[in-house]
């Protein structure tokens, strides 16, 4: 059990729901690591606010979305993990070219909605594992499309309980990141796209979808991408090819089904970190390490985790 960092009773009353000692790793995508110290589940965006404008700002806060790219470590999350639920799941059309979709919304259901819509230019959501809560936060992107191309604006409460409108200009979007603050929490986006024949759209999306079946785990216990592409400037320093991929820097360190207790680099798609069936998050994160040490001293390039790593650390065998 999670040494206690609170105090129940200094918690908020809330609409929504609250849970000690929460299974947490166990939910994510790796099916790994440790418990939440509290799980708030929040009834809706007012609800959501009221609590980060009362809850004692010692209190540590983490957010997470469906866990699709998160490696939460043996020890657990101390303070209080929010997890937006179906609450926050509405996609809805907003005009012939819109759509809301609420930040729990999953990517995949959005681009069905866009097609259901005849909204194109939303296809390549069907090829990013996740919610549009996270791929707002770090500008999710796959198949020749990121969150910013799409986005029209987005809805965000601060840890004081403000609610804030984001364009993609202040919230600056480029690849795999974002300078929005980290105390926000996405609540819903306005994605935009051009009216397209369903056909066309549905034709699109199925091809995204084989493309990932035939080169990508996704039948494994995997948290996607490990590591973010380099950058050209980090290429050219490094005096490499522009263009080069990280899954070609790995493979090219000798790293491509590289072991680790249960964890292992694919040997599918060697950018993949896969828990084989009974890996911890410890061995996980160690893995990844060791990846990013190898590729450093082959190539000279210093990766950057992709996946998102929370809590605290703990020896689990």
């Amino acid at each position: 059990m999670l040494e206690s960092l609170i105090n129940t009773e200094e918690l908020p009353i809330v609409r929504g729901k609250y849970r000690q000692n929460a299974p947490l790793g166990e939910t994510s995508w790796f099916r790994t690591g440790g418990t939440a110290e509290i799980l708030f589940k929040p009834l809706d965006t007012d609800d959501l606010a009221s609590f980060l404008y009362s809850c004692p700002k010692h209190i540590p806060i983490t957010v997470v979305g469906v866990m699709s790219n998160i490696i939460v470590r043996d020890g657990g999350v101390k303070g209080v993990v929010i997890k937006l639920g179906r609450e926050f799941a509405n996609i809805k059309a907003k005009s012939k070219e819109e759509l809301y979709a609420g930040a729990s919304s999953l990517d995949i259901n959005v681009a069905n909605m866009a097609e259901q819509l005849g909204i194109g230019g939303m296809e390549f959501l069907a090829g990013i594992p996740g919610t549009i809560g996270g791929a707002l936060r770090m500008n999710a992107g796959a198949y020749g499309g990121e969150i910013k191309d799409i986005l029209l604006c987005a809805k965000a409460v601060d840890r004081q309980g403000q609610i804030h409108e984001l364009t993609p200009d202040n919230m600056g979007m480029s690849y795999r990141h974002t300078t929005t603050p980290d105390d926000y929490i996405f609540t819903e986006a306005i994605l935009h796209g051009a009216p397209e024949n369903n056909e066309i759209i549905q034709k699109k999306i199925a091809q995204i979808k084989k493309r990932r079946s035939t080169s990508q785990p996704i039948k494994s216990r995997t948290g996607g991408s490990t590591f973010a592409n380099p950058s050209d400037d980090e290429l050219i320093a490094a005096g490499l090819e522009l263009g080069t991929k990280t899954w070609q820097l790995i493979d090219k360190a000798g790293c491509r089904g590289l072991k680790i207790g249960g964890a292992q680099m694919s040997e599918l798609h060697c950018n993949f970190m896969i828990n084989t069936g009974n890996a911890t998050a410890t061995s996980l994160e160690t893995l990844g390490e060791e990846v990013k040490k190898r590729v450093f001293e082959d190539s000279g390039i210093t990766l950057r985790w992709e996946i998102k790593r929370i809590g605290e650390y703990c020896k689990k065998s």
